[in-house]
């Protein structure tokens, strides 16, 4: 399994526009092949960062992710409101304890 994390700085004005874009396609990325869950946060104390906590079933689910048509739709409408260079970091889970 792969996590997924995307740290993304918003314009403060561009907020509600990324939440809109975010709600239209929430389902489209969580039904693509080997996504097995998607959540979006919101910074507590700095409203305009997000961050995106997805896990995938392996990396080549989220290459082909990132070849797919909902991508190519949701990322450059996307990335027309930062603020700042996105951050995205993959992860492998060593322990989860209960």
């Amino acid at each position: 399994m792969l996590i997924r994390i995307v740290k993304m700085t918003f314009q403060l004005d561009k907020i509600d526009d990324f939440i809109q874009i975010f709600e239209q396609n929430k389902e489209a990325i969580r039904n693509q092949i080997g996504c097995l869950h998607l959540e979006l946060w919101q910074d507590k104390n700095q409203p305009h960062i997000f961050r995106t906590y997805s896990l995938w079933k392996n990396e080549e689910c989220l290459n082909k992710y990132r070849d797919s048509e909902t991508f190519g739709n949701v990322w450059p409408a996307t990335k027309a409101l930062f603020a700042e260079k996105p951050e995205a970091s993959s992860h492998i889970q060593r322990y989860e304890l209960k």
